[in-house]
């Protein structure tokens, strides 16, 4: 099988995946309420999640270097499968927490292996294309997911995880039967003699996990502000919020999908990470002006245009200088995004409460020291400008 059919499979693969992830975003705060969570107690399920990516999927990418990305993947989707099927027959609140560890503890396996699936099968050069398709496809399953979800969740709130788990299970089939293993038994047996995590922190790369934080941190912190921003600024309600946020996806997804491939084998992964980072600043600077629906839309666009570009090349990039597994960097770089996530909330919702307009302004700061950490990457590899 070649790598263009093998990446078109990945992209349905991770596309049904975040579908799934997707449809429960809109229904489980309103399901955990009728289980009697307080605002509290929401914002520790949604956060358990995320802490549990951060503190599994390194585990998993390295499991996936030693035992190959088919079966991690597998374990992956049905881990998110099961944690669906719990939730939808949870009828006390603790159970839709050991739904969220056991789903979170599972599904970090997804993303850093078919992120390392794609380093295996594409060459250098079509390392950041690859790298985008993978990208558009969690874009795009972000976009129709919570769409789905509300238009299901108005007679009974459990049916959407009931489709999660089906749109799951699909998935598990599709990988079953369709995706061949990608390691060869080389590449497996240098798994086994991977070095120590912590070596993957002496070495430069280092600082592109520290940028990706940073960018996750910010995107983190606006996500979570942006309705109520957008609100006291336009009077904007969460119909107008919806479609604002599928303009801004689709942009995303069409920039990964497409130009990220040519931009970096034109210009490098790291002039790429550089122009990402600024035009996400200025999309960051645009918002502070948002007046109506229509600068909402293109001022927010504009950013998602900007951080589209940078997690494919980052990803690229770290894999292109790996002296590991691929499995071990990806889980890795997956990691410090759901850290990301995890300290953006909160450090958004603090901001906002000090002044509505700093979660921008720190988002614009964070862009800054991504690439000043960026420039600190370049300097310690000593590599040319635009082939970083």
């Amino acid at each position: 099988m070649n790598s263009k059919k093998v990446l078109g499979i990945l992209f349905a693969v991770m596309f049904f995946v975040m579908v799934g992830f997707g449809i429960i975003i809109p229904v489980l705060p309103f399901y955990a309420e009728e289980l009697g969570a307080s605002p509290f107690e929401l914002g520790l399920l949604m956060a358990t999640y995320s802490v549990m990516q951060f503190l599994f999927a390194p585990m998993w990418g390295r499991i996936s270097d030693k035992i190959g990305r088919k079966p991690v993947l597998m374990i992956g989707i049905a881990g998110l499968a099961l944690s669906f099927f719990l939730l939808a027959l949870a009828t006390h609140l603790w159970m839709l927490f050991a739904a969220r560890i056991i789903g979170g503890l599972l599904s970090a396996a997804n993303m850093p292996t078919v992120t390392a699936y794609v380093a295996d099968i594409t060459s250098e050069e079509d390392r950041g294309k690859g790298m985008g398709i993978i990208g558009a496809a969690v874009g795009l399953g972000f976009i129709f997911g919570p769409a789905i979800g509300g238009v299901f969740s108005s007679g009974n709130l459990a049916i959407p995880f009931y489709l999660s788990g089906i749109s799951s299970l699909i998935t598990f089939i599709l990988v079953a039967l369709v995706l061949k293993e990608s390691l060869t038994e080389k590449g497996l047996a240098h798994g086994k003699k991977r070095p120590p995590l912590l070596e993957a922190f002496k070495t430069p790369t280092a600082n592109l996990y520290v940028l990706q934080w940073f960018v996750s941190v910010s995107l983190a912190g606006l996500e979570a502000t942006f309705a109520y921003f957008a609100y006291d600024r336009a009077g904007l309600g969460t119909v107008e919020l919806g479609y604002i946020f599928m303009i801004m996806g689709l942009a995303g997804a069409i920039v990964q999908g497409g130009l990220v491939g040519q931009m970096t084998k034109k210009l490098g992964e790291g002039n790429v990470i550089q122009i990402g980072i600024i035009v996400s600043a200025i999309g960051f600077t645009l918002i502070l002006f948002v007046q109506n629906f229509l600068t909402a839309a293109i001022f927010l666009t504009v950013f998602g245009l900007g951080n589209g570009l940078i997690r494919p090349s980052v990803s690229s990039l770290l894999t292109k200088k790996a002296t590991s597994g691929y499995g071990q960097v990806t889980g890795l770089l997956s990691s410090f995004d759901s850290l990301g996530r995890i300290v953006g909330p909160p450090l958004g919702g603090m901001l906002y409460g000090m002044a509505i307009i700093m979660p921008y302004v720190s988002g614009i700061i964070l862009s800054v020291l991504a690439l000043g950490i960026y420039y600190l990457y370049r300097s310690r590899t000593n590599t040319t400008v635009g082939h970083a």
